[in-house]
């Protein structure tokens, strides 16, 4: 068992009641909890009275995070697999696994007196959750180990850290790490460089997401720009998607048509329109006519469209783009809802692929989303969660259509990286 000097110090000084581990991505802390932490507390209060239990945001990431890797090291005669009564065996003893994403799960274990708890991704909890965890520990021995990756400074837990509870808080950077190769290292810096998620998944910080929310974009535009030639149709590209979001006071229609590089290598935003809606009369015949007309100029300049995905909280105006396409000879067009995501995810997609070099836009074509990207903001008054600011003074909506144009396939430019 060959442990890091963070590691190993952890092993020394995590006697508490509460015994936590913040900080950077892939530094650790979940690898020395599946080797060491969790089979040795488990061990130790073996045939003592309460329950033991794992928490994660959802039973899933249990499985992910902790179960399937400890199987992998102790076999599954010891790491047994999750029950229908969410309860695995585990080294001689057994424990309950419950998401965290709903108090109602956790409940259960309400009136019941905990002995073990390791928390999973605890930033992430609901924190109800966690208070309820704390009334059942309530022996002598109760034992809380947990990890998770900072967010903003004013998060509740956070504030738990900074309280004087018997707590051992260990803080981690990505080079707390010796055994990760320099060159993941250096790519995984890449990626998070200019955005708030450096300080907090490289450097390990609990700051703030403030200021311009696609820094690099504003710093480095001219980086990312158009790839291809406009007067030749691009041979490089296996899928070009239209994103459509639909405005109302204060706001305005938006379309985007985003391209794949093949084998999920990059992102192209190839066209975009906004059309404000306070100062055009727009109905939905002139918004299908409008759709058209989009369509027609990224046919036209492109060669092909894959599909169209549209907000989908506006169902008669997604059937009126269906009608015109129609009319117009685009029946083929395949017009879908947009899965309409968590926002926070896409936000941190689009950063991730900037971070990387796997952004690019055509600026002659994309100007609204452009000035889109340049202008969003982090919500200032939303100290307590990560929020962009939607106050009619950035252009949101070409936000939103951009980022539907490729939230379904985030996960395979992930596998791609």
């Amino acid at each position: 068992m060959i442990l890091s000097p963070k590691q190993m110090e952890f092993v020394a000084n995590a006697n508490h009641r509460y015994n936590v581990k913040t900080g950077a991505t892939r530094s650790g802390k979940s690898y020395m909890d599946n080797l060491y932490t969790i089979p040795s507390r488990i061990r130790e209060r073996q045939g003592k009275d309460g329950l033991n239990a794992l928490i994660g945001v959802s039973k899933g990431t249990i499985e992910r995070n902790i179960l399937q890797p400890m199987r992998e090291i102790y076999g599954q005669r010891i790491v047994g697999e999750i029950g229908s009564d969410n309860i695995v065996d585990l080294f001689g003893d057994s424990a309950y696994c419950l998401g965290a994403e709903k108090v109602s799960q956790v409940a259960k274990l309400r009136g019941s007196s905990l002995k073990y708890v390791y928390g999973d991704e605890v930033a992430e909890w609901n924190q109800q959750v966690f208070e309820l965890l704390k009334s059942r520990m309530d022996k002598s021995y109760s034992c809380f180990d947990g990890a998770c990756n900072p967010d903003n400074p004013n998060h509740w837990f956070k504030k738990f850290l900074d309280s004087d509870a018997d707590i051992y808080c260990q803080k981690y950077t990505i080079f707390d790490n010796p055994y990760l190769p320099p060159e993941f290292v250096e790519n995984l810096c890449n990626e998070y460089k200019g955005t708030v998620y450096y300080d907090r998944y490289i450097r390990g910080l609990w700051v703030a997401a403030e200021g311009a929310v696609y820094r690099l974009f504003n710093d480095a535009q001219a980086q990312i720009i158009n790839p291809f030639k406009l007067t030749e149709k691009p041979k490089s590209l296996m899928e070009i998607n239209i994103g459509v979001d639909f405005g109302g006071n204060g706001s305005g229609h938006a379309f985007v048509a985003t391209g794949y590089g093949r084998g999920y290598t990059n992102i192209i935003a190839l066209a975009s329109e906004w059309i404000d809606c306070s100062k055009n009369d727009i109905d939905p015949e002139k918004l299908g006519q409008l759709f058209v007309d989009f369509c027609l100029k990224v046919l036209n300049v492109y060669g092909y469209i894959t599909q169209v995905n549209c907000d989908s909280a506006e169902k008669t105006l997604i059937a009126g783009l269906r009608s015109t396409a129609r009319k117009s000879g685009l029946g083929w067009l395949r017009i879908s809802d947009a899965l309409k995501t968590e926002v926070n995810d896409r936000i941190r997609f689009t950063q991730r692929m900037m971070g990387q070099g796997r952004f690019f836009y055509v600026p002659e074509l994309c100007k609204s989303l452009e000035l889109a990207l340049c202008g969003a903001l982090w919500d200032p008054d939303e100290l307590t969660k990560d929020k962009r600011l939607d106050d009619g003074t950035s252009d949101i909506d070409s936000l939103d259509a951009f980022e539907y144009g490729f939230e379904r396939d985030i996960s395979r430019f992930i596998r791609y990286e």
